[in-house]
């Protein structure tokens, strides 16, 4: 019988032959290698939802507004979208997703090309009035505060919305000091250092065959603004003041802005049909100027915030602003410089532009 010498086995002394093992083991690693998706392979849910989120920029225009307004709705959180852009770049890097961070480029240049301009500070010095605005909202706890903060503001033209009749004489008494000429109709007033004429209401809940459409219950006062012209060293400047309508977003009816759209169509027919060339429009609007429900108004007047702020100038809730709800329009006259002042006791924060001639 034929030994088997037990060092060739590795019996001898305990140990084992590991090579052939070894061997295996490494080609089940190659092949586990080998069979991986690349960089460009990986993580195409990512790519996908990236490539989603910049169409959907690039698009928003074209969102309906037939089924709950969500068109405008889209619109007036527009910016905030681009959270979405870091979100998804963290995960394409976790997944080392070479398609992902590729496809990122296209929400990336949406981004920029609608809202990179608001990075960066356009303002400069100059300027001949300043003309500030602030709904000072009707559950202000400390009114005569707020008058003293905003007789302050150094405003030349101050525009009010949101007055009570309560609180109504505590801005008159704190603002009378500053502002010799003022005028109230009804829940919006003007407040300025220079003299004021040709003042009227503006009825801007009864417009329209839409008005026909809000129910009885949802309707609002007429009397949210109001017409004026202010006499300056360069001649006469139309001043407009607005609270449109409230909206409201329910399950049911999505992005209800009926009352809102009333008000901007009977602003922009108005501003249409006025005869000075230099107008401001002061005010709550309860929209953005992204929003296509104001293209009524926006085809004829360009934001201050826009032509000469520094970021973005969201003015609501007043705890942590989200969005501009609190517009400065001009036209006919050249905005120098736009910012936010801090806050008083209402939910909105107030606004103020520096314009020129």
């Amino acid at each position: 019988m034929t030994q088997v010498d037990p060092a060739e086995t590795g019996q001898g002394d305990g140990r084992r032959d590991t090579g052939s093992g070894t061997w295996r083991a490494g080609i089940r690693r190659a092949i586990r290698i080998g069979s991986r998706p690349g960089p460009w392979k990986r993580g195409p849910v990512l790519a996908a939802l990236a490539l989603l989120l910049g169409l959907f920029m690039l698009l928003h225009a074209k969102i309906p507004n037939r089924i709950g307004n969500l068109g405008s709705l889209v619109e007036t959180f527009l910016p905030w979208f681009g959270l979405g852009i870091p979100v998804l770049l963290a995960g394409a890097l976790w997944r080392r997703s070479a398609s992902a961070v590729a496809a990122l480029l296209l929400p990336v240049i949406m981004w920029l090309n609608l809202f990179g301009g608001q990075l960066s500070d356009k303002s400069h010095p100059g300027g001949d009035l300043t003309v500030a605005s602030h709904n000072v909202g009707a559950g202000n706890p400390d009114p005569a505060g707020t008058a003293r903060y905003l007789a302050a503001s150094g405003a030349d033209v101050l525009a009010l919305e949101e007055l009570t009749q309560q609180a109504t004489g505590m801005y008159e008494n704190g603002l009378a000091n500053t502002y010799p000429y003022h005028t109230v109709q009804g829940t919006v007033g003007l407040w300025s250092k220079l003299p004021l004429s040709d003042t009227q209401p503006i009825d801007i809940m009864n417009y329209g065959p839409l008005a026909d459409t809000i129910p009885a219950d949802k309707k609002m006062a007429p009397n949210r603004a109001l017409r004026t012209t202010v006499a300056t060293d360069h001649g006469p400047l139309t001043v407009y003041v607005a609270h449109l309508g409230s909206v409201r977003v329910n399950p049911k009816a999505g992005f209800w802005t009926a009352s809102r759209d009333i008000g901007v169509q009977a602003l922009g027919k108005a501003i249409a049909a006025e005869q000075n060339k230099r107008v401001v429009l002061l005010g709550d609007l309860n929209g953005t100027t992204d929003d296509r429900a104001f293209d009524d108004i926006t085809s004829q007047m360009r934001s201050a915030q826009n032509a000469a702020g520094d970021g973005f100038g969201f003015s609501w809730p007043a705890s942590f602003p989200v969005v501009r709800f609190d517009q400065i329009l001009v036209r006919g006259v050249e905005p120098d410089s736009s910012w936010v002042l801090p806050a008083t006791g209402s939910d909105h924060l107030p606004v103020a532009a520096r314009i020129s001639w």
